[in-house]
């Protein structure tokens, strides 16, 4: 593209354009009509201009001109409980529907891997001895240890709230991190499953893994699906750097980075209610079946909230992106 040609033969029209913007006015409906064919139009050239001849000064004016020109067209709009519906009932669960062929891998690879690392120190005492000294070990694993009490040693409501806080900065991590190719995600991943690893090596060795279990299930099974679908959706952003598919890398990284905030958000409100279970459920004086039944049931209700409603929302369209309306203006891109 010719640069100094095609600002030649559009210069009248984005001129035309800031000068209806410029208005004070209200437009009578044929300036009306023309306002939204040159902002149009101009979105357009902006985007051809962005991908064949980029020139920052001359898409810093296109920029703003369609940003001013898309707020007369739209009107700007307030969030409301209209969209927070929208993204709980389609938004959300589709997102995380749509992913499942990056999470659902991950959740199964990173239990084979806590699996391994758990039967690996609770079989080499050489192994659980670097990791801290026979004493300690002990005051860790025995009955009343500091893995038992260690959720009943702050009030819940408080205990819930710093559980939460931690779970969903983890997994803000992993899905903000995704953009560097994915390669932090899979070491906070690894440090979340060595640690499920160590505490499963030594209390197994201790003979008191179904102790462990009972504390770790109730709420652990929401907290590590929550943790899986951020690493997975993380990892999935990173490939998009590398293979953006049929769409521009710079268009399918908006995207999948608009995607990846609501997962964030959607994510948090899942990680308070495993944060609730963990802090009022997990050190109460349930049966350790009643406490695992309710763990299960909430891992059932999410996988059914991802699958029914993720799964109806995305073969309609959804893809967790905001809507339509909302998003920049693109070009076709070239198979």
């Amino acid at each position: 593209m010719d640069l100094d040609v095609f600002v030649s033969a559009h210069r009248a029209e984005w001129d035309r354009l800031e000068a209806l913007l410029r208005r004070q006015r209200r437009l009578n409906g044929t300036e009306a009509d023309e306002l939204v064919t040159l902002y149009q139009r101009t979105a357009t050239h902006l985007s051809l201009i962005q991908s064949s001849a980029p020139d920052p000064q001359l898409t810093g004016r296109l920029s703003q001109l369609v940003a001013r020109a898309r707020s007369a067209v739209t009107g700007t709009r307030r969030a409301s409980w209209r969209d927070v519906t929208r993204f709980l009932a389609h938004g959300f669960p589709a997102a995380v529907y749509t992913s499942r062929h990056w999470w659902v891998p991950t959740a199964l690879l990173s239990t084979a891997v806590a699996a391994l690392l758990g039967w690996w120190i609770g079989t080499h005492p050489e192994v659980q001895a670097s990791i801290a000294a026979p004493s300690e070990l002990r005051e860790l694993t025995r009955p009343g240890g500091q893995y038992e009490t260690y959720y009943s040693s702050h009030p819940a409501a408080s205990f819930a709230a710093q559980v939460w806080t931690n779970n969903a900065w983890a997994a803000a991590l992993c899905l903000i991190l995704g953009v560097f190719l994915g390669l932090p995600v899979l070491w906070v991943l690894f440090q979340n499953m060595l640690n499920l690893g160590i505490g499963v090596g030594l209390m197994s060795s201790a003979g008191r893994l179904d102790t462990f279990l009972g504390l770790v299930l109730p709420h652990g099974l929401l907290e590590l699906t929550a943790v899986f679908v951020a690493a997975g959706t993380g990892l999935r952003l990173g490939w998009t750097l590398i293979d953006p598919g049929p769409r521009s890398r710079r268009t399918a990284l908006a995207e999948e980075g608009r995607a990846a905030i609501g997962m964030a958000i959607g994510l948090a409100l899942v990680l308070f209610v495993s944060g609730a279970i963990e802090g009022f459920v997990t050190p109460s004086g349930l049966p350790t079946w009643a406490r695992i039944t309710i763990g299960i049931v909430a891992e059932v209700a999410f996988l059914a909230y991802v699958y029914v409603v993720g799964g109806r929302a995305a073969r309609a369209g959804e893809t967790g992106d905001v809507e339509a309306a909302e998003r920049s203006a693109t070009v076709p891109t070239a198979a």
